[in-house]
């Protein structure tokens, strides 16, 4: 069974957005990374049992700097942790989503990652992830 393992949030600055997080709300960050093939910055921030994922461009062609251009900073997606990614492009597939990549990529924090395309998905950019072992 899926369950959502983040939230993606566009910004323009991880270290301003952590004013609500860490100044406000005393979360601590569990950590960033930088993901150069993406063009990203992240940073997790673990909020109960979900987390919250600030995503960060770190080029003007980034896959993020695009939406920040065009809608601004916000919520970007939604993820669901899978055991086996291949199986979820293929079902995705087979009932009308649009996989914007046939193959998982890496993402942050050990993970495969693949989204689907929002127009197939009620409009909200939907990732599914497998977290490697």
């Amino acid at each position: 069974m899926p369950k959502i393992d983040h939230i993606g949030i566009a910004v323009k600055s991880i270290k301003e957005a952590l004013k609500l997080y860490s100044g406000l709300l005393g979360i601590t960050p569990a950590g960033e990374e930088t993901i150069e093939a993406r063009g990203l910055r992240v940073c997790f921030i673990n909020v109960g049992d979900t987390r919250i994922e600030l995503l960060q461009p770190t080029r003007e062609d980034s896959e993020v700097s695009k939406f920040l251009e065009t809608k601004g900073e916000g919520m970007h997606h939604i993820a669901y942790a899978v055991e086996n990614i291949q199986e979820y492009i293929d079902k995705a597939k087979t009932i009308g989503l649009k996989p914007l990549s046939e193959t998982p990529k890496p993402g942050a924090h050990n993970t495969l990652v693949v989204f689907m395309h929002p127009k197939t998905t009620n409009g909200v950019l939907t990732e599914i992830c497998q977290h490697q072992h």
